[in-house]
């Protein structure tokens, strides 16, 4: 046994208390080889349910009486409401209820300040006469300035977007060293700027949420990403006690950061179910996700970058700037990306614009910085005429990344497969190799869980986190089996539902790290109690006591043993519960990842595909290496789409999006996915760290990279469209 520190709420307070659990070796996961579930590869629980349609999802739920809600947002991107009116709405027959500035002013604003902002909404019977009624409320808009591109944004004499402040937000700076001194040092000195673009979510499964009132309870089925703070953030909004409010969410198609709390959509949709006093669902559309649900920003970073003669980094100093639309932050990571520079000077800003407002999205700021300094990182290496890993070796501090590079180099060939001279191939088509890293923190905490064992044995775990797609409901199956040695089958869980034990949000790779830890301290506390209960029957000390292949036994004897129907039929009438939370000592935080890309180029069309993906990672304790592949690959492929395609556009003249559909914000297509190779950094010692930010900053860089490895164009602007390449071939060969 050993002790460990948790902390508990007493009287509403914290208090750390000091608990003894079994003492399961470094990582706290025990002999990996011995398990059955933990680290071994298995199919999601629930996936016979979602290829054959039986997962419900939010879109799903049907309820008595149901009406459809549809929001009316703005139809400029600056604008003042004089008047708006819902007569001519209200009498279209199946109406049922419209919701006005008037009725919540803290949802609803008379102030417009991008085009697709909430103003009104509606609840009819059907979808359809949900859509016309929108059409017939008549709004008089007064039609203000308006700035949409950052550039823009930052002129003193553009537009201004907020009335009590500048559109320039205040500079973020970072800064260690002597930057002059530096640079005074420097052998060579180089300078670039890179751009990339706004990149919007693209979850498959848009916002959306059913809302039910019973006089002042709130039932939800929402897509979401949180399920407390979405019940936190309704309770707060009505005034009403959190208790009131239930959030479920059983099915989830994907979030990557903008599904926290219930937003406006959330609580537009309870207003109209209050107001109806009948349930409600507003799922949006996809124009509505590209408008107003979130983004990830740009960023327009000028860099500098001094080394001396033999590779060694000494100075770096970074200007940069982006929009986060209307409100948020445009900050990328605040200190030299991954390498250790001893003097550097780094200011950001965001700059406002009149846009749909920025949401975290899946490693944020990080995919940004990595494109800037691994690209910057290669041209630094030509420079000086050296191989880019071994200066990325040279000046990289984290061991395990070094590793991790070297390991991917041998296995993708890069000193045998890849030409040293870029562009030194003939023909049409050539081909390119190039690498990017990254870094991320992630982590656990604060996730509580409570178990059942009953007297005939059956096993019950809950715990209020949601499954967004990752296969958090499996691997709450996985430990808790493994802990009790029965089935995954044998065990029933509960999750995504806020009458369950509280667990934070699913975002920042920090899911599993939180999850598993209190599912594995719950379910062994629990196995203890059972344990202390018939322990005596063996005359032995509960910690002699082994659960396994559905059996209990003395584990220095294995014949003194019975089932586990005989070991829980000893409670009598009574079953144990156990209510517990996340334990230290079972995950980490803070990973490396490097991506090598293979890209060929047809360098008359500007055409680029990527061929090969090899991506090491690092998750400390993989729990299921199949859903841990599954995220490398995820992140993989949206690294691709946000590289090579992805890109909000805005119309300065109109200031609309004009490609706010999936036909001309072009995504990844089945054709255009790459062989993937992942390979595993195992560290178990370090117990769970998660994977699904990390998998997705480097590409962008590495592809870049391998591009101008390929034809000798670098390209410092993102996406890399043909037309960049094109332009980018045509400044090589003007010299």
């Amino acid at each position: 046994m050993k002790t460990v520190t948790i902390t508990i709420q007493e009287d509403g307070e914290p208090r750390e208390i000091e608990i003894q659990v079994p003492d399961t070796g470094e990582g706290g996961w025990g002999d990996l080889s011995k398990n059955t579930y933990i680290n071994k590869p298995h199919t999601r629980v629930d996936a016979v349910d979602k290829v054959t349609g039986r997962a419900k999802y939010t879109a799903d739920i049907k309820l008595p009486g149901l009406l459809y809600g549809r929001i009316l947002r703005s139809a400029h991107p600056r604008a003042r409401i004089n008047r708006i009116d819902a007569t001519r709405a209200m009498a279209l027959p199946g109406v049922s209820v419209v919701v006005l500035p008037n009725d919540d002013p803290e949802v609803f604003s008379r102030e417009c300040r991008f085009a697709g902002q909430e103003i009104a909404a509606v609840a009819a019977t059907t979808p359809e006469v949900a859509e016309d009624a929108l059409h017939a409320i008549d709004v008089d808009y007064e039609v203000l300035p308006f700035v949409v591109d950052e550039d823009a944004a930052r002129d003193p004499d553009a537009a201004q977007v907020h009335s009590d402040r500048g559109n320039v937000g205040e500079p973020r700076v970072g800064e260690q060293g002597d930057i002059a001194a530096g640079f005074a040092q420097a052998d060579v000195t180089l300078e670039a700027s890179y751009r990339c673009q706004v990149q919007s979510h693209i979850a498959l499964e848009t916002h959306g949420n059913v809302c039910q009132w019973e006089g002042d309870k709130l039932t939800v089925w929402a897509s979401t990403q949180g399920v407390f703070s979405v019940r936190g953030e309704l309770a707060g909004h009505f005034g009403i006690p959190e208790t009131n409010v239930r959030v479920i969410t059983e099915f989830m198609g994907g979030g990557f950061g903008a599904k926290f709390g219930a937003r406006k959509e959330g609580v537009i949709c309870a207003l109209l179910a209050r107001k109806a006093g009948a349930p409600v669902k507003l799922m949006l559309t996809r124009k509505e996700e590209h408008l107003a649900t979130g983004n990830r920003p740009s960023a327009v970073q000028h860099v500098k970058l001094g080394a001396t003669s033999d590779g060694k980094l000494v100075a770096y100093e970074r200007s940069n700037y982006g929009t986060p639309g209307v409100a948020g932050s445009a900050n990328i990571p605040g200190a030299p990306y991954l390498y250790e520079i001893p003097n550097y000077r780094i200011e950001q800003t965001s700059v406002f614009t009149n846009a749909g407002p920025m949401a975290a999205q899946r490693a944020p700021g990080h995919p940004q910085a990595a494109f800037a300094m691994e690209s910057m990182m290669d041209e630094m290496a030509e420079a000086l005429g050296m191989d880019p890993i071994d200066i990325r070796q040279m000046n990289d501090p984290d061991e395990a990344r070094r590793n991790m590079v070297a390991m991917g180099a041998e296995h993708i060939g890069w000193k045998t497969r890849r030409s040293a001279t870029p562009n030194s191939q003939t023909g049409r088509i050539k081909t390119g190799m190039g690498v990017g890293s990254c870094r991320w923190g992630g982590g656990g905490g604060r996730t509580q869980a409570e178990c059942t064992i009953n007297p005939d044995g059956s096993v019950q775990v809950k715990c209020g986190t949601q499954d967004i797609g990752t296969g958090t409901l499996t691997l709450v199956h996985m430990v808790a089996a493994e802990e009790f040695g029965l089935k995954m089958e044998d065990i029933t869980v509960g999750i995504g539902d806020t009458n369950y034990p509280y667990s934070g949000g699913s975002g920042g790779s920090t899911t599993a790290a939180s999850v598993s830890p209190a599912i594995k301290g719950t379910t062994m506390l629990a196995k203890l109690e059972l344990f202390k209960k018939i322990a005596p029957r063996f005359g032995v000390e509960p910690g002699e006591l082994v659960a396994s292949d559905g059996n209990v036994f003395v584990g220095s004897d294995p014949s003194k043993s019975m089932t586990w129907q005989q070991a829980t039929a000893q409670l009598g009438d009574e079953p144990i519960f156990f209510h517990g939370q996340w334990l230290p000592g079972y995950s980490d935080s803070g990973v490396p990842g490097v991506h090598f890309v293979e890209v060929s180029v047809d360098t008359e069309t500007g055409l680029v595909k990527v061929d090969r993906v090899v991506a090491v990672h690092n998750s400390g304790m993989i729990l299921n290496p199949l859903t841990w592949a599954s995220q490398v690959n995820g992140g993989v492929l949206m690294g691709i789409g946000y590289g090579m395609y992805e890109n909000r556009i805005m119309d300065p003249a109109t200031g609309y999006m004009v490609n706010a559909n999936l036909e001309d914000y072009k995504v990844m297509g089945s054709t255009d996915i790459p062989e993937i190779e992942i390979l595993r950094y195992d560290e178990p010692e370090r117990g769970v760290i998660g994977i699904g930010e990390p998998a997705t900053i480097p590409t962008p860089a590495s592809i870049a990279n391998a591009i101008y490895n390929a034809c000798g164009a670098r390209i410092r602007e993102m996406p890399f469209t043909p037309d960049k390449v094109l332009s980018a071939l045509a400044a090589v060969k003007e010299g």
